[in-house]
């Protein structure tokens, strides 16, 4: 099996088609949790949900949206799985756009803590996903794993596409954008500058990266 062929595709059929997308569609499809409130908002939109439109260049917009999209990242191991892949078009460049959707939601376990409940794979990986998001070396154990895969996820695509810019954006519908304080520290450690309300950075191999934080309303279909 190819798995570059693919089916002629449609519209997921509006927000509760997202939900077959899951890895646990009766779990994680509840009023008041991320995976609705992300369906509900990129539904709703015109496009790009507003709050994520803002964070990319003036008139960028929304070639397709992918959502549950999973990237194949280096090691043994599953798929970084992104709540929305997009690819955007800004002028004459391609943006590859990973979004991570939370509420209350944390970012999971941290570096250390994923480290120590496995073994040699899980260094290897990390290893070489800190490579790919443009920080070789020793990745401090208080940051959170997760937005090293969901960062190099939409850097690989990026390359995959040959677009000028990689772009990961958390979507916090949390009103106390809770978590932000996790968020910043991995964005510190990237070493971007600060531009577009978020952080960008020259990968030495491969695109643009740009980090940002979407503070979005709670959709009112999705509230609990």
């Amino acid at each position: 099996m190819n798995p570059r062929i693919l089916r002629p595709t449609r519209p997921v059929g509006g927000p509760e088609g997202w939900r077959r997308f899951l890895g646990d569609p009766e779990k994680h499809w509840r009023k008041g949790y991320s995976a609705m409130a992300c369906a509900y908002a990129w539904e709703n939109a015109d496009g790009m949900p507003m709050e994520i439109a803002a964070l990319m260049p003036e008139g960028a917009e929304l070639i397709l949206g992918m959502p549950e999209y999973k990237v194949a990242v280096p090691g043994r191991g599953g798929d970084s799985q992104c709540d929305v892949f997009a690819l955007v078009r800004s002028g004459s460049d391609l943006i590859a756009l990973s979004v991570e959707a939370k509420v209350n939601e944390s970012f999971d376990k941290t570096v250390g803590d994923w480290l120590a409940a496995g073994g040699e794979n899980r260094r290897l990986r990390l290893e070489a996903l800190a490579e790919i998001v443009g920080v070789p070396g020793e990745v401090p154990g208080d940051l959170r794993y997760q937005l090293f895969h969901r960062t190099a996820a939409a850097v690989l695509e990026a390359r995959r596409f040959g677009a000028e810019e990689a772009a990961m954006v958390v979507q916090s519908f949390s009103p106390e954008a809770r978590w932000k304080e996790d968020f910043e520290a991995f964005a510190g450690h990237l070493n971007g500058h600060r531009e577009r309300g978020g952080f960008l950075s020259d990968l030495s191999d491969g695109p643009r990266l740009f980090l940002g934080w979407a503070s979005s309303d709670m959709p009112v279909e999705a509230a609990p």
